[in-house]
């Protein structure tokens, strides 16, 4: 009888529950924005293919003939090859220190008890406020003045910091340090302690309570670091236009900067590079962007 009751209440449209007017107005308007931050995508993916004359005659029509010549310029004149490699170094160099150092600078902090924790916290806390320009010119100095002493004292020539995919690992590697320390400490702070205890208990030492328990149960906070990481210094376009000067050692962004010239612009080819430059992000942003809310939800819950 039971059984026949629900099949009933399945079948029965009035049984099913009923959408408010509240939750129309939320998904018209995540509906809106979703389409406001595609379109611009999907507008540059089709003029990508279009001549100049095609993009300022008919800018939003679809392109008279698909043909890859904009891509394949592109990738040769540009040197969009050996720039991609430059980031992909650069870009995986600090990711790796990043969520290392900072794992374990949020692990020391969180979990580890002793009297200057909240200050060290505060201390890196206060790098999310700097800003990047405001460096610039102190860290040019700096590594001009540490090329020059290593050159003169320490005898080894033709060392440039300056003129380094180094240049750019170190920056780079700092300003990712604050908010991968602030997610992370969060992580473990929520850690229940009976897991350390039982490890400690069973003689485990502080490194393997690190790698072996606290590093895999807080991977969601790993994601959510490494992805915000991994697309903030792919794109990064300022450090590395002043820090590089040798053009096979320039990243991406640098290297798209050659289509916009003071006379002239080649609008097809740029869009083709700008597809080229953002198509590593937007894989890596759809494998793990399921990850995001998972990890910003879990570690802002402590207790």
């Amino acid at each position: 009888m039971s059984s026949s009751k629900k099949e009933v209440a399945a079948l029965d449209p009035s049984s099913k529950k009923k959408i408010t007017p509240v939750q129309i107005v939320i998904y018209v308007f995540l509906t809106i924005i979703a389409v406001t931050y595609l379109l611009p995508l999907l507008w540059v993916f089709n003029v990508s293919f279009k001549t100049n004359k095609e993009i300022f005659t008919a800018p939003f029509a679809l392109p008279e003939k698909i043909t890859f010549d904009n891509y394949s310029f592109a990738w040769t004149a540009g040197n969009l090859g050996t720039a991609s490699l430059n980031s992909l170094i650069v870009c995986v160099i600090s990711l790796v220190l990043s969520m290392l150092i900072g794992s374990m600078a949020a692990f020391g902090i969180s979990r580890l008890h002793w009297k200057g924790s909240k200050l060290a916290m505060t201390y890196f806390l206060t790098g999310m406020m700097i800003p990047i320009h405001c460096v610039l010119i102190p860290l040019f100095t700096r590594f001009a003045k540490v090329t020059q002493f290593v050159n003169n004292n320490l005898g080894i020539e033709g060392f440039h910091l300056t003129n380094s995919l180094t240049s750019l690992v170190l920056p780079y590697l700092t300003f990712s340090l604050p908010i991968t320390i602030f997610i992370m400490e969060g992580f473990f702070s929520s850690m229940p302690n009976e897991l350390i205890e039982c490890a400690c208990m069973e003689g485990a030492n502080i490194f393997q309570i690190f790698f072996k328990i606290c590093l895999p149960l807080g991977r969601t906070g790993l994601f959510v670091t490494g992805l915000m990481t991994f697309v903030g210094n792919w794109n990064e376009l300022l450090l590395a236009m002043v820090f590089i000067s040798d053009e096979t050692k320039k990243t991406l962004p640098v290297s798209l900067s050659k289509f916009v010239g003071p006379y002239n612009t080649n609008y097809s080819q740029m869009f083709a590079a700008i597809m080229i430059a953002i198509i590593p992000t937007i894989i890596v942003y759809c494998a793990f962007s399921n990850k995001i809310v998972d990890g910003l939800t879990a570690g802002a819950v402590k207790g």
